[in-house]
């Protein structure tokens, strides 16, 4: 998977410069000992993992489509990706050896939670990976074995209730941090609403004793005392744009966006039928509506995902579509840049109340959701209380997973980058359109992505040996890894 990097600021170019020096040089006088602050590599790691505005992901997940290329996402049509995380997880290490150097334990704490957080980036796309034998270049370990899939969630596990249990919002102070601006409280939060991601990503493998999901999932909903979450919006995990500093959203200035990237036609279609604010907010007029006065939810259509290119120039050219709304590009500071907000963890909540993981109320956390995903969009309140009176949202227990994996799926526009996909890879929901005749992929939704060739060449008997394992009909993008398999 490519994660598009934008730009980010001028002051963070040149922070990452120095965080990723050789670090032979701190060795250049063997009479003296140099130490490298952590808080040089935490910027760094934090823009580069916490890059949650992902254009491929939201082709891929049926919010956007390209109207000037064939793209793989769009169409299924990927095969390979890279293991590009290990570069930054090379920073974690360093930032961890760094920590134990200035005896930072919160320091520490991070490093660990990043590591889970990147381990289980790379095992979504591929299934077994390097992991114990991972980071080992100085023992001479250049071929490291594969985990199994199962050892890796575990180790991330492990890793989370270290984090948590490390961490102390009294204990010594952190910088370097454009997340948190150093808020210890809410780290603790992040970790511990990551840890309850991760349970929820397993869902397939609810009954697995050796994982025990429902038990891990109630622990720590249940101790608030021992596993703080959040509790709004502003424990969100995002870093803020600003046209003063030069740290402008992505897509500032960049009329391509406007006119490359079309909103997909059944995610326009929900909206429309739903009766939902938050498509004046995300899209902007198609031009057979761009003078209508006022707008109304007619003004608004899409482009089918899974259609031909073609056909949908075809219908772009007849007026149809809609571009995403202005704001995109004319303001620097449109929206934060959002990797797991308060809307997310109340849609999971509903999700493990419904799946009776937690004693709980399924319909009250489905409905903090909505209206944390509608104060992200400034929607006002007597607009959210109607949208939410409305008997086809308010929440059924028969369709429950449905609704909640639904309206997750809409408050995760442009923002948490891969979650809406891999959501639906593991549920089903929201259905991805992928009858219009351009889809590439003859058995529709990938489940995964190929190993990359660079372990091809450079690891090929620890490769062939985790494929063996996993995938009896070889390394394919259709195979179905450990974690999605019932």
């Amino acid at each position: 998977m490519q994660f598009d990097k934008f730009t980010m600021i001028l002051g963070l170019v040149l922070l990452f410069q120095v965080s990723c020096q050789d670090y032979d040089e701190f060795q250049n006088d063997p009479n003296s000992t140099i130490q490298a602050n952590p808080g040089l590599l935490l910027t760094n790691i934090e823009v580069s993992t916490f890059n949650s505005i992902d254009l491929n992901a939201s082709l891929a997940s049926r919010h956007l489509v390209n109207v000037n290329l064939v793209e793989d996402a769009q169409y299924y049509g990927w095969d390979r990706a890279s293991f590009g995380f290990y570069n930054t997880l090379r920073q974690v290490k360093k930032m961890e050896e760094e920590a134990e150097n200035f005896n930072n334990q919160n320091f520490t704490a991070i490093a660990q939670f990043f590591e889970a957080f990147i381990y289980e980036q790379i095992t979504r796309q591929f299934g077994d990976i390097p992991q114990s034998e991972a980071m080992q270049a100085e023992a001479e370990v250049f071929q490291p074995a594969y985990d199994p899939q199962e050892e890796v969630y575990l180790t991330i596990f492990d890793l989370l209730e270290s984090a948590n249990a490390l961490i102390d919002v009294n204990g010594p102070a952190i910088n370097g941090d454009v997340v948190f601006d150093g808020d210890l409280l809410k780290w603790k939060k992040l970790i511990n609403s990551f840890h309850l991601r991760v349970l929820m990503s397993l869902s397939v493998r609810e009954t697995d004793p050796n994982l025990n999901l429902p038990t891990r999932f109630s622990s720590i909903f249940s101790n608030p005392g021992i596993y703080p979450i959040m509790e709004s919006t502003e424990d969100n995990s995002r870093y803020t744009y600003s046209e003063e500093t030069g740290n402008v959203y992505p897509f500032w200035r960049n009329a391509s966006v406007t006119t490359s990237y079309i909103l997909e036609e059944s995610f326009v279609e929900r909206l429309k039928n739903f009766s939902d604010p938050r498509l004046f907010e995300m899209a902007a007029p198609d031009n057979n509506s761009v003078n209508d006065s006022p707008l109304t939810f007619e003004s608004f259509t899409g482009l089918l995902g899974s259609a031909p290119l073609n056909e949908n120039v075809a219908r772009l050219s007849s007026g149809e579509g809609s571009p995403l709304n202005r704001r995109y590009v004319e303001d620097a500071e449109v929206e934060v840049n959002l990797s797991l907000g308060f809307a997310e963890l109340n849609f999971i909540l509903a999700e493990a109340a419904h799946r009776s993981w937690i004693s709980a109320d399924a319909a009250d956390y489905y409905e903090q959701g909505i209206r944390a995903s509608m104060a992200y969009y400034k929607i006002d309140e007597s607009l959210t209380q109607d949208y939410l009176e409305q008997p086809i949202i308010s929440y059924q227990a028969a369709s429950g997973l449905e609704q909640i994996l639904t309206q997750k799926h809409t408050a995760m526009f442009l923002n948490s980058g891969w979650e809406p996909f891999y959501d639906n890879r593991r549920t089903g929901f929201p259905v991805f359109n992928v009858d219009g005749g351009g889809i590439i992929n003859t058995e529709g939704v990938p489940k995964r992505w190929m190993y990359p060739f660079s372990e091809i060449n450079q690891n090929v008997d620890n490769l062939e040996t985790a494929i063996q394992r996993q995938f009896p009909e070889g390394d394919n993008i259709n195979a179905v890894m450990w974690s999605i398999r019932d």
